[in-house]
């Protein structure tokens, strides 16, 4: 390792500085300094006391490891902007939903991805590997599902020793909804309640029909190319369709699309339905379809740059029919890829030269989807109503839905038990979950998750740079004490970035990295790292 090259250099030159003489020379080329402060930035408690709680939990353990910590709690939004955007963190503690698009190890595998490791980018750690990114086209390419298997497991334990991310604990989504408001409110993989499904599939059982769902957290914006919390994305896409639909078995459906055909290898075929309109009046066509997935290659929206990695161009050839003319082979494109990017009118979105300059007034909301925007006031309120031109509008129960934005999740049950809202966002916090079940007009949903939280180190900084490091931080996390105390045993300690639950695609035999001080301590002994008297680490 690098740090034990440099002590043996540094022997070395101390030997021969003491025949010389030179013993000043010697001792500075072998002493030791502090290890820098490292800032641990997660969420604040009113937004997600688990999040919260697991950073003090981590900066206790660290601190027994010899190393000076700062938890900063930081507003979601703006901790969004500074772990993606900016990149300007030490160690963050975000989370990734398990969404059912990521049941494809496409994007979860896409995080490590050096390509995507610049500002705006999936990897904000900056980790790189070049056999990582090979290991990813050729995955990206394979059709043959045990060849891509072995590949998408090689890829877990290349990774892992490496540790440029921990993946904390894969957290049960406990969930409930008032069957005395609306039954037919089904659980989806990875989302709970709170999916596309389910305002499509609620039933009301009473004289009111407006679906209300609360959460603690607004989206961070409305702008399609700009958004990348799943507070926004799962609203956006209430409004605005895409080709294809994953079922909550994850089944990708054809929706906008009437069929999708593959005419070789790297050409897609689609053909739209026929009568689709846009919620302004004008028709969705196939013109619609290609400038959109050209507007996005064009405007390189990072959120969705690895949907798009395998795509040159989308091409019109008739009112309904478009052509997707793909670089290389992509497993993933027709049922992942196709389903992720909202279809937007032309016609409005063409004079917007950079869309990431938007205002959240002069952002567009118009869509071709199953409900119609209506509302948004930030902090408090959003609102929907349903389509009645839409194709799927004489399956729809409900006349619209709305979001109530509650400031954390006391103020959501609250919302629930009075009858304020009818269905969770988000989970319930362990102590909520007894309660609900004892309610008689609540039912309570737990689905595990293959999403995750992670713990995201900085490669670009110190001490973060150090692979001997990260290993060492990681060992002295207690993840296991999360699990058992902050979640109430309700999840699983993390292994990899593809959930243990994701059985096909996960490589259960990877380095675990379970809590040991003494391991941690050793790793870093063998480093070449030191402890001063008073238990400050040395580097």
């Amino acid at each position: 390792m690098k740090t034990i090259n440099n002590n043996i250099f540094a022997r070395k030159l101390l030997a021969g500085a003491v025949g010389l003489g030179l013993t000043t020379l010697a001792f500075s080329a072998t002493a030791q300094e502090p290890v820098p402060p490292i800032n641990l930035m997660t969420t604040t408690e009113s937004y997600d006391p688990i999040r919260y709680e697991a950073a003090f939990i981590i900066a206790e353990r660290w601190r027994e490891l010899g190393l000076e910590v700062n938890v900063q709690p930081t507003e979601f939004s703006t901790a969004l902007e500074r772990f993606y955007d900016q990149q300007d963190f030490d160690v963050t503690i975000l989370g990734w939903s398990g969404r059912t698009d990521r049941l494809d190890p496409q994007f979860f595998l896409s995080t490590l991805d050096s390509r995507q490791a610049h500002p705006g980018g999936n990897n904000p750690g900056g980790y790189e590997n070049p056999e990582f990114d090979e290991l990813f086209d050729q995955q990206s390419q394979s059709f043959d599902m045990d060849e891509r298997q072995r590949l998408v497991q090689e890829m877990q334990a290349l990774y892992k020793p490496d540790m440029p991310v921990a993946v904390l604990f894969h957290r049960d989504e406990v969930v409930a909804f008032n069957h005395d408001a609306f039954e037919g409110i089904n659980p989806m993989a990875g989302e709970g309640l709170y999916s596309e499904w389910g305002p499509m599939e609620a039933t009301p059982v009473g004289d009111r029909s407006t679906l209300r769902i609360g959460g603690p957290q607004e989206p961070d914006n409305l702008n399609p190319l700009a958004s990348t919390s799943v507070w926004g994305w799962k609203w956006m896409r209430l409004y605005y369709d895409r080709l294809v639909r994953l079922s909550a078995d994850v089944e990708p459906l054809p929706w906008a699309a009437e069929s999708v055909d593959q005419v070789d290898e790297t050409t897609i075929a689609v053909t739209l339905r026929d009568g689709m309109t846009f919620h302004d009046g004008e028709p969705v066509t196939a013109e619609d379809v290609a400038f959109t997935w050209n507007y996005y290659l064009d405007q390189d929206y990072s959120y969705f740059n690895s949907y798009l990695a395998a795509l040159d161009n989308a091409e019109q050839i008739d009112d309904l029919t478009v052509h997707f003319h793909l670089s290389e082979p992509s497993a993933s494109f027709a049922s992942i890829s196709l389903s992720q990017i909202p279809i937007l009118p032309k016609h409005i979105w063409e004079g917007i030269e950079d869309a990431s300059t938007l205002s959240p007034s002069d952002t567009p909301t118009v869509g071709s989807g199953p409900f119609v925007h209506e509302r948004f006031d930030r902090g408090e309120f959003m609102a929907l109503s349903k389509f009645e031109d839409h194709f799927h509008a004489d399956e729809i129960a409900v006349d619209g839905v709305e979001f109530i934005i509650y400031a954390d999740m006391e103020g959501v049950y609250t919302g629930l038990q009075t009858g304020q809202i009818d269905v969770t966002a988000w989970r319930m916090e362990p102590g909520q979950i007894g309660l609900a079940e004892g309610e008689e007009h609540l039912t309570v949903v737990n689905v595990p998750d293959f999403g995750y939280f992670h713990m995201t180190y900085n490669l670009r900084r110190e001490p973060m740079s150090d692979r001997a490091m990260r290993r060492a931080m990681t060992m002295a996390s207690d993840r296991e004490r999360m699990v058992n105390v902050l979640l109430d045993g309700r999840g699983e300690v993390g292994s990899s970035v593809i959930a243990p639950v994701n059985t096909f695609w996960n490589e259960p035999f990877v380095e675990r990295f379970d809590f040991d001080m003494d391991a941690a301590r050793a790793e870093l002994e063998e480093a070449g790292y030191s402890w001063d008297d008073e238990g400050r680490l040395l580097k």
